[in-house]
């Protein structure tokens, strides 16, 4: 009699995204797994064919959910200087509700890509690029409305900016207080301005 799946695949990618999250791949087990999700070790191998499938699958359905997401939402405010200073802020914010300090999924992954398979390290690499274009795109849109100088260059400010992204949100998850992740978001506006 074949395998059937008695379980939402989604919910269960959304369980292991979390248990990921915060442990991160390495340290994660299969039983954290088995325990997060609530089904058993053969029923995860027959869905996932296992940890590394489950990981990839979480950490796309975190870009979609977050970064995606948020890039979506901040392009939608037609402002480049408000959409920095939202996404800053945001990343502020985000930073000091977090109890857990888990940080940005993709991020703390992006710190032991060596550790990952080709997929994951794909999956990384292109949301971290897609989000670095994100800067770049915004920085000329902002230099064709005369709202951010002449004077910047777009892809190494973009880099720069992103940069500054990546070391928010490692040092947001203990290390910075509140004053320090706000002035390192002041820093980035002076970047554009």
């Amino acid at each position: 009699m074949p395998w059937e799946k008695s379980f939402d695949e989604k919910d269960v990618i959304d369980k292991a995204m979390h248990v990921f999250w915060e442990k991160g791949y390495t340290a994660t087990s299969i039983s954290d797994l088995t325990t997060a999700t609530g089904i058993q070790r053969g029923s995860l191998y027959n869905a996932f064919t296992g940890k590394q499938e489950l990981f990839a699958r979480s950490l796309l359905k975190y870009d979609t959910e977050q970064r995606c997401g948020m890039i979506k939402q901040l392009e939608a405010i037609d402002d480049p200087l408000k959409a920095f200073s939202v996404l800053f802020d945001a990343i502020v914010q985000q930073s000091l509700e977090d109890p857990q300090k888990k940080g940005c999924f993709l991020i703390n992954t992006s710190l032991t890509l060596h550790d990952h398979d080709e997929q994951a390290q794909a999956i990384v690499s292109s949301a971290l690029k897609e989000f670095t274009q994100f800067f770049e795109r915004q920085i000329k849109l902002g230099q064709k409305r005369n709202q951010i100088p002449t004077t910047v260059s777009p892809r190494p400010t973009a880099r720069a900016l992103f940069a500054m992204v990546v070391g928010m949100r490692v040092m947001g998850r203990g290390s910075f207080d509140k004053a320090a992740l706000q002035q390192i978001a002041k820093q980035a506006m002076r970047l554009i301005s």
